[in-house]
C-alpha cells in the first residue's frame, strides 16, 4: 500500500488558516482543507508525474489538497471509467471537480461519454462536471471534429433551467467555449443562446445572454476569423 503520510506531513506544514477562510467565501467547501495555492500544489506534483496508485492513495485521504495532488499527478492512461465514477461521487467543491475534470479526466478516452452521461445526473457537482468535461474537451481536443459536440450542444439546452449556481456557470462556460472553437459551432453556439436568451425561464435567460453577449463581442470574433480555434480554459 501507498504510504502518503510523509506527503500529507508536508502538505500540513503548508497548511494557511486565513487562505481556508478566503476559499469559503468563494465557494470551497472549507471541510478538511488546508488552504495551500494551486501554484504550490502543481509544483509539488512534478515530484510524482505519472504515479497512479499514489494519485489513487492521495484522494482516498479525503484531504482537500491531497485531493487536488491526485488530479495533477494521475496517469490519464491509467484512469478507468470506474475511478472517475467513484471520484466524481466525492466531488463537493467546484475547484475539486473543475481541475479533476480539466487536469485530468478530459485526456482520457472515456471524457466524451462521461461528458454527457453526468450532465444528466442529478447530484449538483456530478452534473458540473459534465459540463466542465464539455468545456475542456472543447479546448484540449484539438482534432475532434464540430459534429463531435453536436450533443454536447443540445445537453447545454437540455440543463439550462437548472438554476444551481455551479450548475448553471458550469452550463454557461461550456456553451462558451463551444462557441469560441470554430466558426461552424460559433454559429450553433450563438444560435442556441440567442433561443435561452428569449426563454421564459430565469437561468435559461441568464446563460443565454452572458453567452451570447461573449460570442458576439469582438474579441471573439476577430480570433475565429483569424483561425485561432481553441480557447483558453476559463476557471
Amino acid at each position: 500500500m501507498t504510504d502518503v503520510e510523509p506527503i500529507l506531513a508536508e502538505l500540513r506544514s503548508m497548511a494557511n488558516p486565513e487562505n481556508v477562510a478566503g476559499m469559503a467565501r468563494y465557494g470551497i467547501n472549507p471541510e478538511n482543507t488546508l488552504g495551500i495555492s494551486v501554484y504550490d500544489l502543481r509544483r509539488m506534483a512534478r515530484r510524482w508525474q505519472g504515479d497512479h496508485d499514489l494519485a489513487l492513495a492521495l484522494w482516498e485521504t479525503g484531504v482537500h489538497e491531497a485531493r487536488l495532488l491526485a488530479c495533477f499527478i494521475d496517469d490519464p492512461a491509467k484512469v478507468t471509467p470506474e475511478q472517475m465514477d467513484r471520484w466524481a461521487a466525492d466531488f463537493n467543491s467546484w475547484d475539486i471537480c473543475d481541475q479533476a475534470c480539466t487536469s485530468l479526466f478530459d485526456r482520457t478516452p472515456y471524457a466524451w461519454d462521461k461528458a454527457l452521461e453526468w450532465s444528466k445526473r442529478p447530484e449538483e457537482f456530478v452534473r458540473r462536471g459534465g459540463f466542465a468535461l464539455m468545456a475542456a474537451l472543447a479546448w484540449h481536443d484539438k482534432t475532434a471534429p464540430d459534429e463531435r459536440f453536436e450533443p454536447f450542444l443540445a445537453a447545454v439546452s437540455a440543463a439550462s433551467t437548472d438554476g444551481r449556481n455551479f450548475v448553471k456557470k458550469a452550463v454557461n462556460w461550456a456553451l462558451r467555449n463551444m462557441g469560441k472553437r470554430s466558426l461552424g459551432l460559433h454559429a450553433r453556439a450563438v444560435q442556441l443562446a440567442a433561443e435561452l436568451k428569449a426563454s421564459p425561464d430565469r437561468t435559461a435567460r441568464w446563460i443565454g445572454s452572458d453567452a451570447y453577449r461573449e460570442l458576439t463581442g469582438e474579441k471573439v470574433l476577430q480570433r475565429l476569423n483569424q483561425n485561432i480555434t481553441v480557447p483558453r480554459a476559463n476557471l
